[in-house]
């Protein structure tokens, strides 16, 4: 009995010492004692050192200047810039003549029609309620203007997207190409390509247009291709062996096989494209995000929640008839499909006729209600009782301020404190143990790119509110998703209100937010866990709900309890969607940096934000490529690698 106890030691470490983690930790540690005396004797200052940046600042400034001084009279400009901006005038014009056209009793006969046959009389009748809601919520016209830039720039999404998808889906190099491209257009800040893209095509609804497409193309573009790589082998082989050219496979098997990824991503790219609305009325795309930022200019609450209502009724009917599409792909058409549809197209055009002859095209404005004075009375109640003064618990802002003090203050001195190599030091070591030395390296790599820019500073407080922001959203989210996951009825109560979060602008709810937390940090926080919590709740419960039914039922006939089949079945077996949840709640949150900037949170969002209104494209495109920078760090520290991902499963 001896023997085997003092042989325990002697065989517990070798076989310690095969787990991957424990022989990177131990070279982590080598590493770190050779390189931290000689990275500390070299740097003994925390700040990055002015001999390693590079200024930017000058060759932006001669482009910009060179884009102005020739945008009326450069021929790339006059003969192919100038001709796609009259093109989507022209689309955008003609989609809003015809919806004014077909009145508002033949818009909303359209969409519930639609809506009907795609999905069933619940959902259209949810359809015609959402857009008579519209109506009644007095935004009828800026609506109108709204559907028809979003369906000009929803197409122009889709065509671009699949057009790249089908590049990266067909090939292999060209995939590797796309795929950096792809991710700098989903994590750049709007602000910062706004600036380009309006010194280019001047302030209107061109710039908004392809803004949007900009933002919204690339989900399209990625499931593309995620379903043409995806196609069942054998049917591929099947058609092949008949002889098929390559665009015949392509055309009759590859696409159709594709059908479910090309829909979700025509869903994803219409959330994306009007998640967009508000940010493109910045720069002259009128209609609904307009109304938005001209009401939140004046802190009118009130009349911004009259119309960022109508876009998240636009955003969840869209949702759910493209969802509802999704779902009947596959199944077998109805016998007498076709008719019904002539019938829903006869019904849509009696109705339209009839409202022209009656000169019932424009909605009553005796039928307008007033929603924006009632809002403000309860804001103004809000800010006087909970603001300050509330017994025992205090009132919001002084939570505000607890919070900047105990936690966004430490973690920012702390990461400032850092020397810069001691970052990079930690950074390469949190992507190596959770990827490869290719994840470790490029984190690297976007982290030093960082101080390059001469933006070092201001991309660790960004930083600072990020982490801040990620821990409250895990923390909210998972404990939601949990609860979700294990109650039908939470979960059926939750859904709207996920629903009207995800796709509610943020502008809207900056206001509130403001008025509630006062101006810093803290509300920029505020806003992004708002932002990010739906995604994070979502992921998580359907991770949660996908666990195998045969392990919960065998844990469950040992005897283990609810809360131990948690711990012990349902989280370790729902760890890749949980870390998936970590990855997006990551993404989310950044993509919140630029509006925190304009509530006072500072750092690289203000700067990029400094840039738009001044023109300055050199500080606007510096700050907006330093947060692609820290979105693609911060990705590859939370994200393992597929073969590292199916293990931990």
């Amino acid at each position: 009995m001896a023997t085997v106890t003092a042989n325990a030691p002697r065989t517990a470490l070798p076989g310690l010492l095969k787990r991957p983690v424990v022989r990177k930790l131990l070279l982590l540690a080598l590493a770190a004692a050779v390189l931290v005396p000689l990275a500390d004797a070299r740097w003994a200052s925390g700040s990055w050192p002015g001999a390693l940046t590079v200024d930017v600042s000058e060759p932006l400034t001669k482009v910009s200047d060179w884009i102005v001084d020739n945008r009326d009279s450069h021929p790339l400009f006059i003969y192919f810039l100038g001709h796609i901006s009259n093109a989507v005038v022209i689309c955008v014009r003609a989609v809003y003549l015809v919806l004014l056209a077909a009145g508002w009793a033949g818009v909303t006969a359209a969409a519930s029609l639609v809506a009907w046959r795609v999905a069933g009389p619940r959902l259209a009748a949810g359809t015609g309620v959402a857009f008579l809601a519209c109506g009644f919520l007095g935004m009828w016209v800026p609506t109108m203007q709204t559907l028809a830039l979003m369906v000009v720039a929803v197409l122009a999404s889709v065509v671009v997207g699949v057009l790249l998808g089908l590049a990266a889906g067909l090939s292999d190099r060209l995939d590797r190409l796309l795929r950096p491209v792809l991710d700098t257009m989903q994590v750049l800040p709007a602000f910062a390509y706004l600036l380009p893209v309006v010194l280019v095509f001047g302030i209107g609804v061109p710039a908004a247009v392809l803004a949007t497409v900009v933002y919204a193309a690339p989900p399209m573009a990625r499931l593309t291709a995620l379903g043409l790589r995806g196609a069942d082998k054998e049917v591929l082989e099947a058609v092949e062996s008949l002889g098929t050219t390559a665009r015949q496979r392509l055309l009759t098997a590859r696409i159709p096989l594709a059908r479910k990824e090309l829909l979700l991503g025509l869903n994803q790219t219409i959330m994306m494209a009007l998640s967009m609305a508000v940010i493109a009325s910045v720069i002259g795309a009128g209609g609904l995000g307009d109304r938005v930022y001209q009401a939140l200019a004046s802190v009118d609450v009130g009349a911004a929640l009259a119309a960022g209502i109508p876009i998240v009724l636009l955003a969840v009917v869209l949702d759910r008839v493209t969802g509802a599409a999704g779902e009947k792909l596959g199944e077998e058409p109805h016998p007498n499909g076709r008719r019904l549809w002539l019938y829903a197209l006869a019904g849509t055009a009696a109705v339209a006729v009839a409202g022209r002859l009656t000169g019932r095209l424009d909605w009553p404005d005796a039928w307008a209600l007033n929603i924006a004075e009632p809002v403000n009375r309860a804001v103004d109640w809000m800010t006087d009782h909970l603001y300050s003064g509330v017994p025992v618990v205090g009132g919001t802002a002084d939570w505000a301020a607890h919070f900047t003090t105990w936690v966004l203050d430490p973690v920012r001195d702390g990461l400032l404190w850092l020397p810069w190599w001691s970052v990079l030091l930690v950074v390469a070591a949190l992507a190596w143990l959770i990827g490869t030395w290719r994840t470790a390296l490029t984190a690297v790599l976007a982290m030093a790119a960082i101080g390059v820019l001469g933006v070092w500073k201001p991309s660790l407080d960004t930083l600072s509110q990020v982490l801040a922001a990620v821990a409250v959203t895990l923390v909210l989210g998972f404990a939601t998703g949990i609860a979700a996951a294990r109650s039908d009825r939470v979960e059926r109560l939750l859904r709207p209100v996920l629903d009207v979060f995800q796709t509610m602008p943020q502008f809207v709810y900056l206001i509130p937010v403001v008025a509630l937390f006062g101006v810093g940090r803290a509300p920029a926080v505020a806003a992004a866990v708002v932002y990010a919590l739906p995604a994070v709740v979502r992921i998580t419960t359907q991770g949660l709900r996908q666990v195998d039914p045969a392990a919960l039922e065998s844990s469950r006939s040992l005897g283990a309890t609810p809360a131990q089949q948690l711990r012990q079945v349902q989280l370790p077996l729902a760890r890749p969607a949980l870390l998936l949840a970590v990855n997006q709640g990551v993404v989310l949150v950044l993509a919140v940096v630029i509006i925190g900037g304009l509530v006072g949170g500072g750092a690289l969002g203000y700067e990029v934000v400094a840039g738009l209104a001044r023109g300055d494209l050199a500080t606007g495109l510096v700050a907006g490529a330093a947060i692609v920078c820290l979105g693609l760090m911060l990705d590859r520290v939370t994200q393992p690698t597929e073969r590292r991902a199916k293990k931990g499963a």
